[in-house]
């Protein structure tokens, strides 16, 4: 019997009974249990961004396409704050659980809050230095380049705040407990139905403040949930105890090993979206980009809502693999993809019927809706794929493995952008553009698919 052997099969009296139902209970109930309310949160926190775009559409067209030249840097931070580091942050904590190694898991905390508030800062100082060149490239001119920039510098000033509560999360969420994040988010989502139209319209002593107040209203939102969050975590109520120790490398490599992939995997879906974007911008102007960007964030939603379900794989294939069970590691894995597909596919569908039930919420401009729904029903049927490869994404963030979802990212990005940029010049119609985008998601899901389910998580 090897070492490593004798470790799996020696008892642990480290692991918490949490811990012990990652292990050992039945695959389908648990990652329900796990699901529901990481689903609810993530349906909570997609329901923040519409929010603020129903409206700030009440501001004109302007805005609107100025919220869409946007949308991909917040989505980007969002992604890799609670997707991709986050995720990382998830696998380490939910490997060192798994083995029975609580003090590690209490280390790596601090160093989780570390690289959050580290990378934040990055990025603010990016996006609030080089805001307007970015914008530019992504085809903003004129007023909506204008009402970007002022949405854009209010968010990313209180982006350090989004990484924080996003940090935070990842740490609850890899103890397997994924019900407290939840309920901040949803009681976050609460706070800004009505705070958002206040700070944009004003009332009474409170000054209209357009597309700006929308802005500060999510930053009110990343106050409040960093303040909650951090309460649980600082006051030794999670499982992942905050401990003030010497910073070590390889608490930052167990984390960056697995987030600084993910963000490039990241960073793909959303160099799509944007390059996508400029491409809509400078072949058909502003209404087409308003109504493209409209109906990307139903591709957008999905994310989120896959990251319903992504959690709790990270959380239960980290903890397995972690304790040396690869075979149930690979089973939950196929099996939350087969869960992600049907449900994005059955959205995707629906788009790809009714795209006016959907476009008409923000805009009745004929150009807007026009191109919006052309998207829809050509990407709308793939997005299944898209959902089957980003659950597997997820799930080999808690592996580890993270070789075979950046391969299937760089053939989605090759195929959609560079089939659909010479498929635009040689037709100028943007529907070959559209399918560019449906046939790169398809490959990525395939590609994706392919690898995890042969084992290649586990051969050298």
């Amino acid at each position: 019997m090897t070492a490593a052997t004798a470790e799996t099969q020696a008892p642990h009296p480290q692991r918490s009974a949490r811990t012990i139902a990652l292990l050992e209970g039945p695959v389908v109930p648990t990652l329900l249990k796990m699901a529901w309310p990481n689903i609810l949160i993530m349906l909570a926190q997609a329901a923040t961004g519409l929010i603020e775009t129903w409206w700030v559409a009440r501001l004109g067209t302007d805005a609107l396409a100025g919220m869409a030249l946007v949308f991909p840097p917040v989505m980007l931070m969002q992604m890799i704050s609670g997707g991709a580091m986050g995720g990382g942050i998830s696998s380490a904590i939910a490997r060192a659980l798994g083995g029975g190694r609580r003090a590690d898991a209490d280390a790596l905390v601090l160093h989780a809050l570390v690289i959050s508030v580290g990378l934040g800062l990055v990025f603010s100082v990016i996006m609030l230095v080089w805001g307007r060149p970015i914008y530019r490239l992504l085809g903003g001119t004129g007023g909506d380049l204008e009402a970007a920039l002022i949405y854009s510098n209010v968010v990313f000033a209180g982006n350090v705040l989004l990484w924080l509560m996003n940090g935070l999360a990842s740490v609850i969420r890899g103890t397997g407990n994924m019900l407290l994040p939840a309920l901040v988010v949803c009681a976050g989502v609460v706070l800004l139905v009505p705070l958002s139209p206040l700070l944009i319209f004003g009332w009474g002593p409170i000054p209209a403040m357009g597309i700006a107040g929308g802005g500060l209203a999510l930053v009110v939102f990343y106050v409040a949930g960093t303040a909650v969050l951090g309460w649980y975590v600082f006051t030794g109520r999670n499982l992942a105890r905050f401990t003030l120790t010497r910073l070590r490398w390889p608490m930052f490599r167990d984390i960056l090993s697995v987030g600084a992939v993910g963000t490039i995997s990241s960073l793909q879906t959303n160099v799509t979206i944007a390059v996508a974007t400029a491409m809509v911008a400078a072949a058909a102007g502003v209404d087409a980009v308003a109504g493209f960007g409209t109906g990307a964030r139903v591709e957008y939603l999905l994310i989120p809502l896959v990251f319903g379900l992504g959690a709790p794989l990270v959380a239960l294939v980290g903890t397995n693999v972690g304790a040396g069970q690869r075979d149930r590691a690979l089973r939950i894995a196929l099996i939350g993809g087969a869960m992600a597909f049907a449900m994005t596919e059955a959205i995707g569908i629906a788009a790809a019927i009714w795209p006016h039930a959907w476009l008409g919420l923000f805009s009745s401009d004929p150009r807007m809706v026009e191109t919006g729904a052309a998207y829809l029903r050509l990407v709308g049927p793939t997005y299944g794929f898209f959902g089957l490869g980003l659950a597997l994404y997820f799930a080999s963030q808690g592996a580890g493995r993270l070789f075979w979802p950046l391969a299937a990212g760089t053939l989605r990005v090759a195929i959609a952008l560079g089939a659909g940029w010479i498929a635009l010049k040689l037709t100028g119609s943007l529907d070959w553009l559209f399918g560019a985008l449906a046939l790169g998601l398809v490959v990525y899901g395939i590609v994706l698919t392919t690898a995890v389910a042969s084992g290649r998580w586990f051969r050298r």
